[in-house]
């Protein structure tokens, strides 16, 4: 049994212990199973300063309700920058930024006469069906940061200027979703708790519905801001770029065609080669360009329209490569371990169909392992660049989510 759960009535011995294992994890040279174990005990100790923190704050509350002591700006009196995650802060978060990527998808879709009724009613099946948004959430983050950072004094919530993108981003990921649930990719039948578009309007509308959501994610991106300086004109269209390159050939279409290969699931596979064998570094591959690459340019299309110069998109670019990794291992693992209540999908499939996942390459405990490190990974990177915000805690939501 671990020491936090025989004694857990010291906060200082705690805090101690939490920066003699931040310097370990910093330090490297450690086997992955160790990192891991690390990493859970971290986050435990964690938990425990943020709950006797929440308890001195209450008690200090209540003292000055009563008049019995002056307020104190740390009610440890040592000036200790929190290192815990506000777990029901977050979930705020969460929950008020979809709130508003959901209003701001839902307004901005066409409608008829604009366009038939059918395809407006099968774009908003898919696109208004619920889902983390994470890729919005990540892309509002993102943009936050950099600003606070560059302007401490700026207010972090005013990040409307990147809704635009954002809501390209999930415009791109649910048509992306659309295709890969088609019979002829991935041949699923429930997605986001629901059934899926091909299920409902046909393989025809749903492809059709799809496309369109494609089309329109560079639509909504592309539309000009009123008053729009030449320098954020050079910034929309940088980041169109971004996001246009992530979606193609070189990124996430890319990345289903190395998956739909190394499944062997093709009418014929180039000359008439056999399918890849699918290793390490082949299934790493597939999912950078598969999942990572629309993550990636979902974080740095944020900080470009927030005015990040090169050096700090570079840093967003290599946290959101480590966080679509995190992403994508635990997404293989929920596949294993996970149920179509949680997750909204079925489950299982992969090993059905023989795809390539981490669980089958390295074992779901060494994926658990390989996780964590890319979230730690992530973390790092940011303190690299002197980039808070939201953006540590995605990370560990990413790696500890049950959906």
């Amino acid at each position: 049994m671990m020491a936090m759960e025989q004694n857990t009535t010291d906060f200082e011995s705690a805090i101690g212990e939490l920066e003699s294992i931040v310097k370990t994890l910093e330090g490297g040279d450690l086997s992955l199973e160790r990192s891991l174990e690390l990493y859970e005990r971290g986050v435990q100790l964690s938990r425990f300063c943020h709950t006797r923190l929440e308890d001195a704050e209450r008690r200090i509350e209540v003292l000055n309700d009563r008049g019995e002591r002056a307020p104190a700006p740390d009610p440890f009196g040592r000036g200790w920058q929190r290192r815990v995650t506000d777990g029901q802060e977050f979930e705020r978060y969460l929950r008020v930024r979809r709130t508003e990527i959901e209003t701001a998808l839902d307004a901005g879709l066409p409608t008829p006469p604009a366009c038939p009724a059918l395809i407006a009613d099968a774009m908003r099946y898919s696109l208004l069906a619920g889902g983390k948004r994470l890729r919005p959430i990540l892309t509002l983050a993102s943009a936050e940061a950099v600003a606070v950072r560059d302007d401490p004094g700026r207010d972090p919530t005013h990040s409307l200027s990147a809704m635009p993108a954002a809501c390209a981003v999930e415009l791109i990921h649910t048509y992306s979703l659309i295709h890969d649930d088609l019979p002829a990719m991935d041949d699923d039948d429930v997605r986001r708790g629901r059934p899926t578009a091909h299920v409902v309007y046909g393989d025809a509308v749903a492809i059709l519905a799809g496309d369109a959501l494609l089309t329109h994610a560079f639509e909504v991106l592309a539309h000009p801001e009123a008053d729009e300086t030449p320098a954020r004109l050079a910034r929309r269209l940088h980041a169109i770029a971004r996001l246009a390159g992530a979606a193609g050939a070189a990124g996430m279409v890319g990345g289903q065609v190395l998956d739909v290969e190394a499944t062997g699931n093709l009418t014929t596979v180039g000359d008439g080669r056999a399918a890849p064998e699918t290793g390490h570094e082949v299934l790493r591959e597939i999912h950078e360009r598969k999942t990572g690459a629309l993550i990636g340019a979902a974080a740095a299309i944020g900080a470009i329209l927030a005015g990040g110069d090169h050096p700090t998109v570079a840093a967003i670019d290599a946290y959101s490569t480590h966080l679509g990794l995190a992403f994508q291992i635990v997404d293989d693992i929920l596949d294993v371990e996970g149920s179509v209540a949680d997750l909204g999908k079925t489950t299982g499939k992969d090993a059905a169909a023989g795809k390539p996942t981490y669980p089958a390459v390295h074992g779901v405990a060494r994926s658990r392992a390989l996780a964590a490190n890319a979230a730690a990974a992530a973390r790092d990177v940011l303190a690299e660049a002197n980039l808070g915000g939201r953006l540590g805690e995605i990370a560990d939501w990413v790696v500890s989510r049950r959906q």
